[in-house]
């Protein structure tokens, strides 16, 4: 089991009584420190997470997201080169 993975998932009322203890972990142990897992009858559906973790992991997140868009256009077939492009739609481009 590594540190992310969820050991206990509160409710809500829960999540929302714990939040003081959560948030000074946070300020002791930084991006180290265990996400607060919670949700509805126990069913994982949000994380709280350290500030200095979140940080760490939007850079992550962007790649994914690049890498997500990539995807989407490689499936849609081959790319047009900008100069036919251009040329179609009567388009002079800077040299």
């Amino acid at each position: 089991m590594t540190t992310y993975d969820p050991q206990i998932v509160r409710t809500s009322r829960e999540a929302r009584d714990e939040l003081g203890d959560v948030v000074r972990g946070f300020r002791e142990h930084g991006s180290r420190a265990k996400p607060m897992i919670f949700g509805a009858h126990r069913k994982p559906e949000a994380a709280i997470i350290p500030y200095d973790l979140y940080r760490e992991i939007v850079p992550l997140l962007e790649d994914l997201e690049i890498a997500r868009i990539a995807r989407a256009r490689i499936a849609e077939g081959p790319a047009v080169p900008l100069d036919d492009l251009a040329a179609e739609l009567g388009v002079e481009l800077p040299a």
